[in-house]
């Protein structure tokens, strides 16, 4: 069976050299291996499979049977995966503690701080990244309207609406009456969920302070528009408050 690009590519962005991920996926398709078989089938140039090998051991993807010669058993990728997931976030407690100990103090000088009211945010990643930091800081009330809000949607940001739940904030969600009905289900059980049958944008406004209002791009790009500008934020939350009580806006409730 022939081995896709993506998931080549996907080998390397989960921290395997082009030889480990070469030498792994020779262990899959070919069974267990003597360094020099790997060597043969992968391309690795004997010189450099050990080091590879021992690289994967490791790092969670193969296993060593001691022998004259040793031959290497591939893990499960479910179980390589599982390993890799846990070096990541174990590496991610440590960049947090140090970026968060040391860096942000630095930016909240100050000088730094003194920024524009309005940011454009580019790309899907960095909107959610900026969705998740607005999400940290709610302490009463988050406003949110989903025109688009499907299923997979809502297991993405479900967390963060149960947690500001069980604090206390009080979760206002607008969709549109086309929105998937398990979606819209799941998400009554943190949120205040109206629908209607028009929506133009969507965004989210927390504690009348900040807001990110999410638009179209060109070539169908993200792009979002961040900003705690006291003017805009409140047109934006005027706005969503007459939405929501306007009668075209629908109270959902589950099973409806």
């Amino acid at each position: 069976m022939s081995v896709s690009g993506e998931a080549r590519a996907v080998l390397r962005e989960l921290g395997l050299t082009e030889y480990e991920a070469r030498a792994y996926l020779s262990l899959l398709e070919g069974g267990p291996m003597t360094a020099g078989r790997v060597s043969g089938a992968s391309g690795v140039p004997y010189s450099k499979v050990y080091e590879a090998l021992n690289s994967l051991e490791g790092k969670g993807w193969v296993r060593a049977e001691a022998g004259r010669p040793s031959r290497y058993f591939p893990r499960s990728p479910s179980e390589a995966l599982g390993a890799a997931r846990l070096r990541f976030e174990s590496r991610m407690a440590q960049w947090e503690k140090t970026v968060l100990g040391e860096l942000q103090p630095l930016y909240e000088r100050r000088e730094i701080r003194e920024r524009p009211d309005i940011w454009i945010v580019r790309g899907e990643f960095n909107i959610l990244a900026k969705l998740q930091e607005v999400l940290a800081t709610v302490e009463r009330e988050i406003m949110i309207a989903a025109p688009a809000l499907s299923e997979a949607m809502v297991e993405a940001v479900y967390p963060a609406l149960a947690r500001l739940r069980d604090t206390g904030v009080r979760v206002l969600l607008m969709a549109s009456r086309g929105a998937e009905a398990k979606g819209l289900e799941k998400v009554c059980e943190v949120a205040e969920v109206r629908v209607r049958d028009q929506m133009f944008g969507g965004g989210v406004i927390a504690d009348g302070r900040e807001a990110v209002l999410l638009l179209g791009g060109e070539g169908g790009s993200t792009l979002a528009i961040w900003s705690d500008h006291a003017g805009l934020v409140k047109l934006a939350k005027d706005y969503f408050q007459y939405l929501w009580d306007s009668p075209d806006a629908e109270r959902y409730s589950r099973h409806q």
